[in-house]
């Protein structure tokens, strides 16, 4: 039975941030996914100059895998805070996945040199964050 108070104001943030998060991964991981290579081969060309190079192969499934359960966790999350009257444990370890995905990312992205797209995660890095703060 849902008991929780929709229209609290941090309970409506608990609940954006998980649904923010969830579309965020869910979208991220499932396009790599189902567009394995078209994604493989942007990402070789991407760190083609850079020191990752030569792990792509091995550091594309990891954060492919780590981007899907980020989404996953963060849904689940919010499904067990809706119907669990507030509980908020799944929807923390989704949060802290997803900021340990953006800090991976952000990492790939500084080595490559690619200074505006680390630039935008720092953005989604914050609300991972925020998110992490509001689920404790």
């Amino acid at each position: 039975m849902l008991l929780i108070n929709l229209l609290d104001p941090f309970i409506s943030m608990q609940i954006l941030c998980m649904g923010f998060l969830t579309i965020l991964f869910l979208q991220s991981g499932l396009n790599k996914v189902f567009d394995y290579q078209g994604n493989y081969n942007y990402l070789k060309a991407h760190f083609a100059q850079s020191p990752l190079k030569s792990t792509v192969g091995v550091l594309f499934p990891v954060v492919t895998t780590l981007e899907v359960l980020a989404g996953v966790f963060s849904l689940a999350g919010l499904f067990m805070f809706l119907v669990d009257n507030g509980n908020t444990s799944i929807g923390l370890i989704g949060a802290q996945l997803s900021a340990l995905c953006i800090l991976m990312l952000f990492f790939g992205q500084r080595l490559a040199k690619d200074y505006n797209g680390a630039a935008t995660l720092t953005k989604y890095f914050l609300v991972c964050l925020a998110a992490i703060f509001i689920l404790i």
